[in-house]
């Protein structure tokens, strides 16, 4: 497998994010690596881990990183850790016209839950099957107080 190759893997898109992506040969149960590209515009959602640590390395382009102090534009070559919980929130965007490819890899929990908060979801995720008989996969839209009515 080569990093530079245009080799992408076919997956569902629910955060509408655009980019393309490719897990890494080699990421097993307890590591695992994918690739990404991001087009102009193209973003990953801002999101945390409750389970998995994750570390981005930027190959290619000037992505910018959002996290919880605010929003800077990464360079080539630059790595960033990204530690469990909301101090470790992140999501990567391109506003250039240049492709953006990056490595994010971390370590590979399950079950595992991700709150993304500009998105107002929380998603649950295991290898395990589920009581339907699935992998789980869940997605689960937070209400928040403006949402819900009291009487």
């Amino acid at each position: 497998m080569n990093i530079w190759a245009d080799e992408w893997d076919e997956a569902e898109d629910w955060s509408g994010g655009g980019g393309r992506g490719r897990r890494l040969v080699g990421s097993g149960p307890q590591l695992g690596a994918s690739l990404y590209e991001l087009g102009a515009g193209n973003f990953g959602g801002y999101h945390f881990h409750h389970g998995s640590e994750e570390l981005v390395i930027v190959l290619r382009g000037r992505p910018t990183l959002q996290g919880p102090e605010g929003e800077r534009q990464l360079a080539e070559g630059e790595v960033v850790h990204f530690p469990l919980g909301p101090e470790g929130a992140h999501g990567l965007r391109n506003e250039t016209d240049e492709l953006v490819r990056i490595v994010v890899a971390g370590i590979r929990v399950s079950p595992e839950v991700v709150e993304y908060p500009d998105l107002k979801k929380i998603t649950a995720q295991a290898r395990t099957d589920s009581q339907t008989g699935e992998r789980l996969w869940m997605i689960h839209d937070v209400e928040t107080d403006s949402d819900s009515s009291t009487a």
